[in-house]
């Protein structure tokens, strides 16, 4: 395996933490997406809403996907992890996904957590995407 590092300037910097924002397995052509978040390059988030912080989380995975050379079509695998209880949110987030995925139907998962990247996250997703 040959690996590829992204990190596109448009998102927070995650070198400080010693990773990145996605890495391509060059010989399967997978692109691995770390878990994206509604921070801004000071690691702050702009909204205190999981419907906020949900579509800026998706707007980072967009950039990050773009920046791996795949897209939103070519999702493989999606894990949504929001601080609380499921039931409390779904009815809220589940437009914000479909629209967002369209025909794309990738895998997903969504997973009610007690703890994400700082105390105002609400919203972190992580995905798994062929190249284009």
């Amino acid at each position: 395996m040959r690996k590829q590092l992204i990190n596109p300037p448009q998102v927070h910097d995650t070198n400080k933490f010693g990773i990145s924002q996605a890495v391509i397995d060059t010989a399967d052509a997978i692109v691995y997406i770390s878990g994206q978040v509604d921070w801004d390059a000071n690691y702050q988030v702009s909204c205190h809403t999981v419907e906020g912080q949900l579509k800026k989380a998706l707007a980072n995975l967009s950039t990050v996907l773009d920046a791996s050379g795949s897209s939103v079509e070519s999702l493989l695998s999606t894990r949504f992890y929001i601080r609380g209880e499921i039931e409390e949110f779904i009815g809220d987030i589940a437009p914000i996904i479909v629209q967002f995925l369209g025909e794309s139907r990738p895998a997903l998962t969504v997973i009610g957590v007690s703890s994400l990247a700082s105390k105002e996250t609400l919203v972190e997703i992580e995905a798994t995407a062929a190249l284009k």
